[in-house]
């Protein structure tokens, strides 16, 4: 749907981003932002997904016109586009996010448009002064109406006090998660501190993780960690390490280059390196392995896991290691509920699985750990 804000004579119930018309006046907490997925899951878009029906998450993000006032140099919400596109325009993590009536979502889900897939939500902050109320005002909504599926909050801790997330807590949110991003200081300052003027501080997120593990305890917290913006995977394991001591898990993204971000120009995380710290992060995370056991090489590069050799076998095999990293679901808690289609790659190119992966699926990993340029999907095969 598109609409001018000349002619808007009704409430507006659904926005699709569309960059040749002026975008209405939708803002948090009456109006969220979803992903595409969750879009075409609730029957909001029409599309299909590649061998996934459905995303089992609903990723939604508090929205207002005037945008995140952060300016993080990958992000392409960030505040430098407001020159050339509307907020609500803005892509995100490779899509766009259409914005709704909180309403609108809420009664769908009661009337079953996922059909039952969705196993968790998460609300999304930004960086904006009514972002944290609105959010305590969303969950507070979403426990009334939904208390069956349990809520993620990934935080803006930017903004926050400790004394905010014991209210999340207390209100009924299950998990917390800190969007670190960057793994070192470094990358940290140059990708989302004062050099590139925003507000984001290294000292105050790993504070923020360190709240959430008192306060949500283990197993209720986590970190988005996201690979290729220049640290090596020694640095990356070493973060994945420090977090899984803490009690958290590691919610791992492939860097991808946002279209209008300030790092449009900067490559995709090579795909050998990307496969070997999703595989180093779940052995971490879930095979009880420890970066003290891994070897690395002169370039901080993983040369050994720290298995014996059917251990590892076994792992790759399965696929898991590979799939998207996030909260987890129901069934499973080595597989994430928050599984995000294609949010850091093409489907001909897969980086994080949306899905459990077959034999083919993990023939192609094999080949991209051994240093091969290929991608997930045979293009011979193809009519």
């Amino acid at each position: 749907m598109s609409a001018s804000a000349e002619n808007l004579t009704v409430p507006v119930n659904f926005y699709r981003p569309d960059y040749h018309v002026k975008t209405p006046e939708m803002r948090s907490p009456a109006y969220v932002q979803l992903s595409t997925a969750a879009a075409i899951t609730l029957g909001l878009v029409p599309g299909s997904m590649h061998r996934t029906s459905c995303t089992h998450c609903l990723n939604l993000l508090v929205t207002y016109p005037e945008g995140c006032r952060a300016n993080c140099s990958y992000c392409g919400l960030a505040r430098h586009r407001e020159e050339s596109r509307d907020y609500a325009d803005r892509n995100f993590i490779r899509v766009d996010w259409p914005t709704v009536s909180y309403d609108d979502v809420i009664q769908r889900v009661l009337g079953n448009a996922d059909k039952g897939q969705f196993e968790r939500m998460c609300i999304s902050m930004i960086t904006h002064p009514n972002s944290d109320y609105d959010t305590l005002v969303l969950l507070r909504k979403w426990m009334q109406a939904v208390p069956h599926i349990p809520v993620s909050i990934l935080s803006n801790p930017t903004t926050m006090k400790y004394e905010d997330l014991v209210t999340l807590r207390d209100e009924g949110a299950d998990i917390f998660t800190v969007a670190l991003d960057a793994v070192t200081p470094e990358i940290f300052e140059r990708t989302r501190g004062k050099s590139v003027d925003s507000p984001h501080r290294w000292d105050k997120y790993w504070q923020a993780i360190e709240w959430a593990a008192e306060i949500f305890g283990p197993e209720k917290f986590g970190a988005h960690l996201i690979a290729g913006m220049g640290e090596t995977e020694q640095e990356m394991m070493a973060v994945c390490q420090k977090m899984r001591d803490m009690g958290g898990h590691n919610h791992m993204f492939a860097f991808f280059p946002e279209q209008g971000s300030l790092m449009e120009d900067w490559p995709p995380v090579p795909k050998d390196q990307w496969r070997r710290v999703q595989l180093g992060r779940f052995i971490i995370d879930y095979a009880g392995g420890r970066i003290d056991d891994m070897r690395f090489n002169e370039q901080g590069q993983i040369i050994d896991f720290g298995l014996d050799a059917d251990e590892l076998e076994a792992l790759i095999a399965s696929g898991k290691p590979f799939q998207t990293s996030g909260c987890p679901g129901k069934s499973d808690e080595e597989v994430s509920a928050c599984n995000r289609p294609y949010g850091d790659s093409s489907p001909t190119d897969i980086r994080s699985f949306p899905f459990a992966l077959n034999a083919e699926d993990v023939g192609f990993v094999r080949r991209q750990m051994g240093g091969e340029d290929v991608g997930t999907i045979d293009h011979d095969q193809i009519d």
